[in-house]
């Protein structure tokens, strides 16, 4: 395990139901099976990140299979690259583990894997750990990762924030990060109803300070939505914020709601 205690980074190590180090600061592990890392002064807020109600509803359209493509693609592309005996991988803001799980499901055909599944929710890290027993689930912030130095071979980020220096920090030499950020017209159909003016995303020109970029690939592709499920896909878009109650009804509405994915893909090595 490379787990470390959020508190002083000791390492942790599982005590019968209890995650300890040898400061003797002490975490229970949840009869789910997931261990919550996020300490209360590092919380922000009371309950942060998404509410039961958003995991729930965010839950049923990835189940849907409307995202099955990237999906299969994260899983198909992350496994590829390893192949130590025992690689370390870890997911970022996994929320409730759809991709955690492909991509372990994956890597446990070919190797013995420690996969690990990381959000500040608890309510999605409960639910990602009752539903995928084989994945280790914590609690914890992207910008504060309960991680040893070096101690991961992979680190997969779909959307989520992160702290860049962390992301070096917990990374092996040579290991790899994943992310996966907006294509130029993902889920355009949603801006025109929302902006006058409708512009295409601009691709992410985030540097990774000690990483190099080695690949990058698009994958787009149209989907055809229910009303519910295009008022869900929405609820998860950073665009809610900004949409009309008329832009809720209509779609809530509407018999059949057809947009655009495209997602962008990028493959980084650490130096």
């Amino acid at each position: 395990m490379s787990l470390i205690c959020p508190l002083c980074q000791r390492p942790l190590s599982l005590q019968r139901t209890s995650w300890r180090c040898d400061n003797h600061h002490q975490f229970d592990q949840a009869k789910e099976g997931y261990v919550n890392l996020l300490p209360v002064q590092h919380k922000g807020s009371r309950e942060p990140g998404d509410s039961a109600e958003m995991m729930q509803a965010r839950r049923a359209f990835l189940d849907a299979g409307h995202y099955q493509p990237l999906r299969q693609k994260v899983a198909e592309w992350l496994p590829a690259l390893l192949s130590a005996p025992q690689p370390r991988v870890l997911d970022i803001g996994c929320g409730e583990g759809y991709y955690t799980a492909a991509v372990a499901d994956a890597l446990h055909q070919q190797t013995e894997a420690e996969v690990y599944g990381l959000d500040v929710a608890k309510v999605a890290i409960r639910a990602a750990a009752k539903r995928y027993r084989d994945i280790l689930f914590c609690v914890a912030s992207s910008h504060r990762l309960p991680f040893a130095d070096a101690s991961l071979a992979a680190v997969l980020r779909i959307y989520a924030p992160c702290n860049e220096e962390e992301l070096k920090r917990v990374l092996k030499p040579g290991g790899y990060l994943l992310t996966v950020t907006p294509g130029p017209r993902h889920l355009l159909q949603f801006k025109a109803l929302i902006y006058r003016e409708v512009r295409l995303h601009m691709p992410e020109e985030k540097p990774y300070a000690g990483f190099t970029r080695i690949d990058q690939q698009n994958l787009a592709y149209p989907m055809r939505l229910t009303g519910a499920e295009a008022t869900t896909l929405l609820q998860m878009t950073p665009f809610a914020w900004r949409a009309r109650e008329e832009v809720w009804q209509t779609l809530a509405q509407a018999g059949q709601f057809s947009c655009e994915a495209d997602f962008c893909l990028t493959l980084w090595r650490r130096d």
